[in-house]
Order: structure tokens, then C-alpha cells, then sequence
């Protein structure tokens, strides 16, 4: 256990609050009791129409009023992503007891990733320049087209001026946002950092996937999401926000606040391969789980349970699966895996959501189920059918992106005894 000086409780980062906006439900009560249910959030397509796509599933939000978190003045100003963010961080601070007042808002911040933005809204730019000229293009649009949109529009909503900042690294967005956040408040640039991930679909975005021939049910077969399963034929694209509020166990101690879990470290890493290409050898993978793990100061026999990246991808969930059998291979008891994308699809910005299922599960002692797998490539300790209790020390929270980038945290109980 590690030493509880007043340097180390400063070092030492926890996770206070949880704010998400999901095709499982808005805020933290609904999507726990659903994701932890067994329920899935992946249906019909019905804000676009899919008849001429060769695929018509997806997770959408769609419970989600953003009056109820943002005025309405602001509110004129956003475009579709931005409200799902600035309400996951309004629910992570009031999650976390934390108001903005003029003495510290600025040492709050925000990290956010998102790996494609406002493709609504930058389809709609587009069309209107080229097609009308500038005189047709409506000045608000033009905020909306950056990526740091949600971000700025979550500062503006909530009143913060600490660290502001926006990663956009495809699949590992979200991941690379909170290992980002979880450097910054132990180095005490901010006192509190709301980290995670939002993306949204839009038909351009759903037909640019279904041309790559990466939505299922690529290649034939029943359209759906199969995470490890034999029979995976492809991602299901979803969307949706997760936003965690982090801060140092010496800050939290100090409020009177409870917190979900610690999250020790992370390792980044990558593997060449092509752009748009998953990776097909475990090695990047492997490489990326150790410096995660030297990082945190554990080993592979001190991790519990793994939040997997495999999103039923042809390539993308047989070498994951092949990294867990390779790190775990001289380990007696083999930690319990779950992968959520059987039921949130896959955002690409979902490890948001997925590192808030994972405070969850480490403070309520329990992991989800992985639905869709039946039959799996690998004779691994997967959560299946229903949700399974487990006390958990130390967890794993797989990252894993086309283009071969890789990103693993490391999430962990109170001391590392659980929650």
C-alpha cells in the first residue's frame, strides 16, 4: 500500500462525480440500473433515414432534454454535441459537490476528447458555402464546425476558466483526455478537471462508416453488436457523452467527499498500421498494458477486471483478446472481462462513458455483462448473460484505436481494498 504522506495524498487522483448523457439513460441512477440491467441502448436508427445504407442499427440518445441543464440563451448558440457535454459536466459537478463560485473557477477545468466533432454541423457548413457562397453561411454554424466547441460551450454554460482543452485521437480520444487530466491535477495546474469523451452520429458520419465497410453487418450475416463473439461482423456506431470529475485524494479528504474509485496510472503506445486499419499483432498492445501497469506501480496478477475495447470488429477484437491471453498467461486467477459495446455501441469517444461504468462498477462492487457474445474467439474469464459481483482492487480500461494508437488506465478502490 502506498504511503499516505501529505506529498502522496496530493499525487494520488480520485474520481468524485459522474456526468453522462447515453442511449442508456441521462445521468448516473438511469444508466447504472439499465447498463448493469443487461439492457441495451442500440435500435432502429430514427433521426436519419438508413434505407439506402446497406446498415440500420445504432445507439442513439435519446431521453436527453438539454433545456434541463443549460439556458436557454446559451442554449441558441449550440449545435447538436455541445449540450451532452456541457450536461454530463453540470451532472459531474454536481456529482462531485462542487459549485463554481469567483474564488475557484479558476482551477476547474475541463479535458475533453471527441474524435469526429460536429459532423452535423460541419456537413451543413460545407454545403451552404459551396453550394450558396459565404453570404449563405449563418455565423453561428462557424463556432460549432471546431472540435473544442463542447469544451468552450461547457465553460461559458458552468462559469470555469481553469484548463481548457480538447483531444482528438480517434478511439482513444476519451482515454488520452482523462491520462491527460490525471497528469495535470497531480503536477496542480487545477484543483478539479472534468475529463472524458462525446461524440454524436449524423447521416454523413453513419454513411462514411457503412462506405469503409466497417458498421455490421459488413461481410454478411445478422446485423449487430457482437463484442469477442465468433460471429462478429462489425462495429455498431453509437453516441453519447461520459464525463468524470477528478481530483487529488488530499482535496477530496479536505471536502468531507466520498469518492468512486483512484485511478493509479495509464500507458500510451502504438503499433504501425494503416490509417483507417486496426491493428493485427499484439505486440503495441502488450507493450502499452505493462507501462500502464509499471505506471501505476502494480503488476498483471494485481488486475481484477478489464473494460475491454472490442467493439465486434473482425480485427480489432481478436488481437485485444490475444494481448489479455499473452499478459495474463502466467497469472493463477484471471481477471473477469466486460466489454460494454454490445450495448453502447461504439462512439469512438465512448471510453468517456465507459470510464464512468467503470467507477460504478468498482464502487458497487459489480461488473456488466458483455451482451452479444455467445461464443467467444478466446477461452477468457468474460462477464456474461447477467452482471457478476466482484470486489475489485485494481481494473483495466482498454483503449484501443485504428491507427494502431493504444491507451490503458489503470482504475482502482479505495486504497486499493475495493470501495
Amino acid at each position: 500500500m502506498i504511503n499516505e504522506t501529505r506529498h502522496d495524498l496530493k499525487q494520488r487522483v480520485v474520481v468524485t462525480g459522474l456526468g453522462m448523457v447515453t442511449p442508456l439513460g441521462v445521468g448516473k441512477g438511469e444508466f447504472y440500473e439499465r447498463l448493469f440491467g443487461g439492457q441495451c441502448g442500440i435500435g432502429e436508427i430514427k433521426s436519419f433515414d438508413t434505407k439506402d445504407f446497406t446498415s440500420h442499427l445504432g445507439a442513439e440518445v435519446t431521453s436527453f432534454s438539454p433545456r434541463d441543464f443549460i439556458s436557454a440563451k446559451n442554449l441558441r448558440r449550440m449545435d447538436r454535441i455541445s449540450p451532452m457535454a456541457v450536461a454530463s459536466a453540470r451532472l459531474a459537478l454536481e456529482d462531485a459537490k462542487i459549485q463554481i463560485t469567483q474564488e475557484n473557477r479558476d482551477r476547474v477545468g475541463i479535458i475533453l476528447g471527441t474524435a469526429f466533432g460536429a459532423t452535423d454541423v460541419t456537413v451543413q457548413f460545407a454545403e451552404n458555402l459551396l453550394g450558396q457562397g459565404p453570404a449563405a453561411v449563418n455565423p453561428i454554424l462557424v463556432p460549432n464546425t471546431v472540435m473544442n466547441a463542447p469544451a468552450g460551450h461547457a465553460s461559458i454554460e458552468l462559469g470555469f476558466r481553469g484548463v481548457n482543452t480538447t483531444v482528438t485521437h480517434y478511439a482513444v480520444s476519451a482515454e488520452i483526455a482523462i491520462a491527460y487530466a490525471l497528469e495535470e491535477i497531480r503536477r496542480g495546474t487545477a484543483d478539479f478537471i472534468l475529463a472524458g469523451g462525446v461524440d454524436i452520429l449524423s447521416k454523413f458520419y453513419y454513411e462514411s462508416l457503412t462506405r469503409f465497410h466497417a458498421l455490421s453487418p459488413a461481410g454478411g450475416g445478422k446485423e449487430g453488436s457482437r463484442p469477442f463473439d465468433q460471429a462478429r461482423n462489425g462495429f455498431v456506431a453509437s453516441e453519447g457523452c461520459g464525463i468524470l470529475c477528478l481530483e487529488s485524494m488530499e482535496s477530496a479528504r479536505q471536502r468531507g467527499r466520498d469518492y468512486y474509485c483512484e485511478i493509479k496510472g495509464f500507458g500510451l503506445g502504438s503499433s504501425i498500421c494503416g490509417p483507417t486499419q486496426w491493428p493485427r499483432e499484439s505486440d503495441g498492445i502488450e507493450k502499452t498494458i505493462n507501462r500502464a501497469l509499471k505506471n501505476a506501480e502494480i503488476i498483471a496478477a494485481e488486475i481484477d477486471a478489464v473494460y475491454a475495447a472490442a467493439n465486434g470488429g473482425r480485427d480489432l477484437d481478436i488481437v485485444e483478446a490475444k494481448s489479455y491471453e499473452n499478459i495474463f498467461k502466467d497469472v493463477p486467477k484471471k481477471p473477469a472481462i466486460t466489454a460494454l459495446k454490445g450495448a453502447l455501441g461504439e462512439s469512438f469517444s465512448g471510453g468517456g462513458m465507459r470510464a464512468c461504468a467503470l467507477a460504478l462498477s468498482i464502487k458497487g462492487k459489480t461488473l456488466p455483462p458483455t451482451l452479444g457474445l455467445v461464443n467467444p474467439v478466446r477461452p477468457l474469464n468474460f462477464t456474461v448473460n447477467k452482471q457478476q459481483d466482484i470486489d475489485i482492487k485494481n481494473a483495466l480500461l482498454s483503449g484501443i484505436s485504428f491507427g494502431g494508437t493504444y491507451a490503458f488506465l489503470v482504475f482502482a478502490g479505495r486504497d486499493g481494498q475495493g470501495a
